[in-house]
């Protein structure tokens, strides 16, 4: 994500210990109950102390190549409101969390939160 932001001109990104927190605990009740959904991020980021004026969430999954880092920044690359959360110039912290295990029906999937914050 931060090569890209640099290739851009933005900022790196800093990794926020607490946005990783509510980023693993998200994909990880996602790979439960077998299903991506964004619902209340704003609340769950806010719950574990974040407080920033702007606050982002992309989400993805994938498995074997498609799990890979690269391959999920450039998937949300490719879509227009993934790649406005990640270039979005006033973000400062970021957490990722990912879990692997099997998720609709794939073995080996990777779903990934990433919560981002700023102003």
């Amino acid at each position: 994500m931060n090569s890209v932001r640099g290739a851009t001109g933005l900022r790196p990104l800093r990794v926020d210990p607490r946005l990783e927190l509510a980023a693993r605990a998200h994909s990880e009740k996602e790979l439960r109950l077998q299903s991506m959904f964004h619902g209340n991020f704003v609340g769950r980021i806010r719950h574990v102390g974040v407080r920033a004026p702007k606050v982002g969430e992309n989400l993805a999954w994938g498995s074997g190549t498609l799990a890979r880092a690269r391959a999920i920044v450039n998937l949300w690359l490719a879509s227009p409101e993934h790649r406005a959360n990640l270039l979005y110039r006033g973000y400062r912290t970021v957490g990722v969390g990912v879990m692997r295990g099997s998720f609709q029906g794939s073995a080996g999937a990777a779903l990934i939160t990433t919560d981002f914050a700023g102003r």
